[in-house]
């Protein structure tokens, strides 16, 4: 995916709104924190780094043992070559999805402990009642903090659930179970960067905080192969882990070191916006005044996402979320998506072409539009994409 075109550099302006950008480079922290938030992001990166033992909690099935075994590329914060969350639903039509938390489909988790593996358990087995089993890349954690910045109204003021302006596409915002924008999954599943950081947790390593309590297959863990009580993580810890993330810098784009690399980059943007991908690929958002982390406040962010969820079409349809059926999917964020081994919500490519050739339903029209170009004008917007 390396265009050899472009070099990185951290701290760029962005052109389209003057600001200084809160970018760095990738497990950077964002630029101007203050020393108390520093020195809180260093400590949850440590956590973030630390490998979990079963003494620790660690279990009793899980996926790997330490936040960074799954969010190490291009840094700590980033996401995984190889590793994917295999995710098992229930859909019955037209928008009626189980998660199917009984029999533990919410993610499947592939090793055990000792004491489990004891009794025959390896792992955790795909729900027989399951439509529907979906593989996801781990997501970059980049910028999440910013992300979780931007007022709810700035993201509903983009939605068009029924089209009026006939443009095909009628993306509308994810909702949490009690009625909250919901901004971070693939399928718009939560809202704050702690829930998001709970969860991981509990469904990736078997680590319980707060009300959570360990479960194999849904079903509650017998306290002999769990001798751990819950909550295994106190509230200090996620604290931390929480202020790892939410303060991790957005990927700095990477910058042409030459006039000609400059124009192609700019041609590749012209493009990218004439084929009508900004429809969905937002290319800033700005955060609000409302944080207690000067950093995080009245920030231009390159996110290239509206957060709204679109209808993807069939060849991108799994698992169904909560408010998303099979085919919708959250907008996929494009910064750093120059940096990214794979591509797409199941990382099924490494190829950008195939990756935009996989769209359908409300980005059919702007694919079709792609296929049609000549090969070098889909060059100059791939170059562009590498570029972000």
């Amino acid at each position: 995916m390396r265009a050899g075109l472009i070099t990185v550099i951290t701290g760029i302006i962005l052109a389209c709104t003057g600001d200084a950008a809160a970018t760095g480079e990738p497990g950077a922290p964002l630029p101007g924190l203050r020393d108390v938030d520093l020195a809180r992001f260093r400590a949850g990166q440590a956590l973030f780094d630390k490998v979990y033992t079963p003494p620790e909690g660690l279990g009793p099935t899980f996926n790997e043992n330490q936040c960074s075994a799954c969010h190490t590329r291009p840094a700590s914060g980033g996401t995984s070559g190889f590793e994917r969350v295999v995710k098992a639903t229930r859909f019955t039509a037209p928008a009626a999805c189980d998660p199917l938390r009984e029999d533990g489909g919410v993610n499947i988790r592939s090793q055990a402990t000792p004491l489990l593996q004891a009794r025959g358990v390896h792992g955790e087995a795909i729900p027989s009642r399951a439509t529907a089993v979906g593989r996801f890349t781990p997501p970059f954690l980049f910028g999440l903090g910013l992300v979780e910045a931007i007022p709810d109204e700035r993201i509903l003021a983009a939605e068009d659930p029924d089209d009026h302006n006939h443009d095909g596409i009628s993306g509308r915002a994810g909702r949490t179970p009690d009625g909250r924008v919901a901004r971070f999954g693939r399928k718009a599943e939560f809202a704050t960067v702690r829930e998001f950081v709970e969860t991981a947790l509990r469904l990736e390593m078997g680590l319980t905080a707060g009300n959570a309590v360990d479960a194999v297959n849904g079903k509650p863990a017998p306290r002999a192969i769990d001798p751990v009580p819950d909550p295994e993580v106190g509230r200090t810890s996620v604290d931390l882990l929480t202020a790892f993330v939410r303060l991790l810098a957005a990927p700095a784009a990477l910058s042409p070191v030459t006039t000609a690399q400059r124009d192609t980059i700019a041609e590749g943007r012209r493009i990218f916006t004439a084929l009508g991908c900004t429809g969905c690929h937002t290319p800033v958002l700005r955060t609000g005044m409302g944080s207690d982390i000067p950093a995080l406040n009245n920030r231009a962010v390159p996110l290239y996402s509206d957060l709204l969820l679109h209808d993807m079409g069939p060849v991108l349809a799994d698992v169904c979320g909560y408010t998303a059926t099979p085919a919708e999917l959250r907008t996929e964020p494009l910064m750093g998506v120059g940096r990214r081994d794979r591509l797409l919500h199941d990382g099924r490519t490494d190829d950008l072409r195939e990756a935009i050739l996989a769209h359908g339903g409300e980005a059919q029209r702007s694919r079709d539009a792609f296929a049609r170009l000549p090969w070098l004008r889909q060059e100059y917007l791939v170059i562009f994409l590498r570029s972000r």
